[in-house]
């Protein structure tokens, strides 16, 4: 299965959620020609970055990566995506992940449960209440975790002559991976993967999804950031390289991810990395990514090849990519690499 659209790659970033600095970096990304601004969930709340973003661009793509779903309920989510798409003129993607056990039970102080069947529940009863603001008609949604029944005028938003969201859903295991397919109009993977993954793994359990809803490939969005590691001196390689190598070795030490370095006969890795990790050892952890699992996981070139070599990773897999580009790169390289890349990145109909 290629990937779903015609025509070139998709090419987004990330905006960091400290409110005072969103405006002037969304107005950046549009500048430089990106397609898609993503906001996540860690020390920030993504709707709030993401409302900024959409008053200060009249172009580009805003979405959530991701907000924590469990953290929420869907009529709150309902109503933040939707007045989200108005302000934004219809350029707002909702973008939802589970979060772990652990943050959601004893950080938000909320219930966990069947993660896989919850989000799916939470994405129908969404687009329930979505369908009755729309629609005008009666909000009647019962489900097993949650129940929106209760909808008068007075609480419902004014009419929108934009289409519903849509609905992006982080996922990472089998199960999950084919619900969004089921249900969601797109995948965002997480970083800790590699095109052999995506090729044997996530895209023939994601075609089982789309296929179980009776829709096509086409109607839907697979966005996956890539590392990169890149610099416009040797030293600068090198220490996106060194750091690259630990955020690598980080996430290589959950059990959660083992499955990625088992298709690639690294099975024995994780098990070591996590037991260094409990002693937070983590330079030890780094120097264990060694060049060929570097250069899997990441896109290892310099400034002016770093388009080819996101191409080669993405092109007929990916529809969107979020390139993790090295923090001290230079405004004039991402230009560039943005630029090549649209060059570059130019796909056959599928």
């Amino acid at each position: 299965m290629e990937a779903s659209m015609a025509g070139r790659l998709q090419i987004d970033s990330g905006v960091a959620g400290g409110l005072a600095s969103v405006p002037e970096a969304a107005r950046v990304l549009e500048h430089r020609g990106f397609d898609g601004c993503w906001a996540g969930e860690t020390n920030h709340d993504p709707f709030l970055a993401l409302t900024l973003a959409a008053e200060h661009t009249s172009r580009i793509e805003l979405g959530t990566n991701i907000a924590v779903a469990f953290a929420r309920n869907p009529m709150s989510v309902a109503n933040l995506a939707w007045d989200l798409q108005a302000f934004s003129q219809g350029r707002f993607n909702l973008g939802l992940g589970t979060q772990v056990k652990p943050h959601i039970e004893k950080r938000f102080g909320m219930p966990w449960s069947e993660p896989t069947e919850r989000l799916r529940e939470f994405v129908e009863a969404v687009r329930a209440i979505w369908t009755s603001w729309h629609e005008g008609t009666r909000l009647r949604f019962e489900g097993r975790f949650y129940t929106h029944k209760i909808m008068t005028p007075m609480f419902t938003p004014d009419p929108s002559p934009h289409p519903m969201p849509r609905i992006f859903l982080a996922a990472v295991g089998e199960r999950m991976t084919e619900m969004c397919g089921e249900v969601g109009d797109g995948l965002l993977t997480h970083p800790f993967t590699t095109r052999r993954f995506l090729e044997e793994v996530t895209t023939p359990t994601l075609q089982r999804g789309i296929g179980a809803s009776g829709r096509d490939r086409s109607e839907f969005q697979l966005t996956s950031p890539v590392f990169v590691v890149t610099g416009e001196t040797e030293e600068d390689l090198a220490e996106a390289a060194a750091t690259t190598r630990r955020r690598i070795a980080f996430y290589g030490s959950t059990p959660a991810y083992r499955k990625v370095l088992e298709v690639h006969g690294w099975d024995d890795l994780q098990g070591r990395l996590h037991e260094l990790s409990l002693r937070g050892d983590w330079t030890a952890m780094g120097e264990l990514i060694t060049d060929d699992i570097l250069s899997t996981f990441a896109v290892v070139a310099p400034v002016d090849r770093v388009a080819a070599g996101l191409t080669e990773r993405c092109v007929g897999v990916v529809d969107r990519v979020i390139p993790a580009l090295p923090e001290n790169l230079s405004g004039e390289a991402r230009v560039r690499i943005v630029d090549d890349l649209r060059a570059a990145a130019i796909r056959e109909p599928a």
